[in-house]
């Protein structure tokens, strides 16, 4: 077979398994006789600045260890390319005979392939493009799922477990904030970690839904009034009637990113902006607060085994694609099987344009009607993806003792 050189590069936030995709196409670019196999430093400004590593010289043994490690082993970029950036990108393909483009990342990845597709089309230049998914948003549209979401959904699904048991043994009200710019699949994994009725999180509110102040503070009442305590789930996204990010609306400056993109993750302003609004507006004393932030992406031991089997063949399946195939796309994972004993998926190629610049959000199937909840659709569809072994919380039943004293 002839494959020429391959370049693989990672962009984006980084996951717990991005470096199995990664592994996966040097593993299968080996076995197809690619000639040379480049890894771009720090995504496609790497290839801009010509930082590039030789993939080909990398032992089977470290690569495997590479594999098994969180976060971006080349480094990433949220770089955007226009005319003048994707000549550059030629000029270092050019000298290095560079004739298969491979990019690790989610939306805004796709769509830096897409422009380096189309520039390389109007140059004439012979370039076979290939988008690997990757986020832990899960909002790239055409895939079922995608790869880092279930090993980053197992991780706040714990964490709320853990927060839920916490809360239970000193009673007052917790929020956590979770990634999720406009879809709600990160944070609405919270509630895979319940297992007694009364367990939290007992509020969930997504990106999906308008945020009301009034109507979250009635909520929260709610709940506290009926349990003593309560235990909330809060995307980063949550945004007001008028679209506006109600995280955005706190910060004296706004940060964006080369896509557009207003940067939410750092800073802990709305977990403390409803942590305040709850304890002076409800007058309960015990409250508190966490923004996850980075933890959930690159949190090393909390993987989804489901994730890293798929997030490795959906490298090996870009790297057939792009050698075996005629058109440049975007690999997507489609269910096949759809109960725990039964789950299976397939590998498709989807068109670019199909993918890049737009953004997936969770189907009203999967919300509740009150809009602070989701449905037993969504468990079902996120319980095979993390994993049969995820951790169960028990709870301590023992009889009470009858009472001798008798308290005035």
């Amino acid at each position: 077979m002839a494959s020429g050189s391959i370049l693989v590069a990672q962009g984006g936030g980084p996951t717990a398994v991005i470096n199995q995709s990664l592994v996966g196409v040097v593993l299968a670019a080996r076995q197809a006789g690619a000639s040379r196999i480049y890894g771009a430093l720090h995504g496609v400004r790497g290839i801009v600045d010509e930082n590039l590593v030789d993939l080909g010289q990398v032992s089977a043994a470290d690569l495997e260890l590479v594999a098994a490690t969180p976060s971006s082993a080349l480094g990433s970029t949220r770089d955007k390319p226009d005319v003048a950036y994707c000549q550059k990108i030629f000029a270092v393909l050019r000298a290095h005979a560079i004739e298969q483009f491979l990019y690790i990342g989610g939306n805004d990845s796709s769509d830096t392939v897409r422009i380096v597709s189309l520039e390389a089309q109007k140059a004439n230049y012979p370039l076979r493009c290939i988008h690997i998914p990757k986020t832990i948003d899960n909002d790239l549209v055409g895939s079922d799922h995608t790869p880092g979401f279930p090993s980053a959904a197992r991780f706040v699904a714990q964490a709320f477990a853990g927060a839920n048991l916490d809360n239970a043994s000193l009673p007052g009200v917790y929020v956590g904030v979770v990634m999720g710019r406009h879809a709600g699949f990160l944070t609405a994994a919270a509630a895979a970690g319940r297992n007694a009725a009364d367990d939290g999180p007992h509020l969930i509110y997504l990106p999906e839904r308008t945020f009301e102040m009034a109507r979250f503070l009635a909520d929260v009442k709610a709940v506290y009034d009926r349990l003593g305590r309560c235990v909330i789930a809060v995307s980063e996204g949550i945004h007001d009637a008028d679209g506006n990010a109600i995280a955005s609306l706190l910060a004296k400056s706004v940060e964006r990113d080369a896509h557009g993109n207003v940067q939410l993750s750092g800073t802990g302003a709305l977990a403390d902006l409803l942590c305040d609004a709850i304890k002076e507006q409800l007058g309960i004393k015990r409250v508190r607060g966490d923004t996850f932030g980075y933890l959930q992406r690159s949190f090393l031991g909390c993987v989804s085994p489901v994730d890293q089997r798929e997030a490795r063949e959906v490298g090996k399946r870009a790297v057939q694609f792009a050698l075996e195939g005629d058109c440049d796309g975007s690999v997507a994972i489609r269910r096949s099987g759809d109960s725990a004993s039964g789950y299976a998926v397939d590998y498709v190629l989807l068109p670019l344009a199909d993918v890049a610049g737009k953004t997936r959000v969770m189907e009203d199937a999967f919300i509740d009607a009150d809009g602070t909840g989701v449905t037993d659709a969504f468990i079902s569809y996120l319980r095979p993806l993390l994993g049969a072994d995820m951790p169960v919380s028990h709870r301590l039943r023992a009889a009470p003792v009858a009472k001798i004293l008798t308290v005035d």
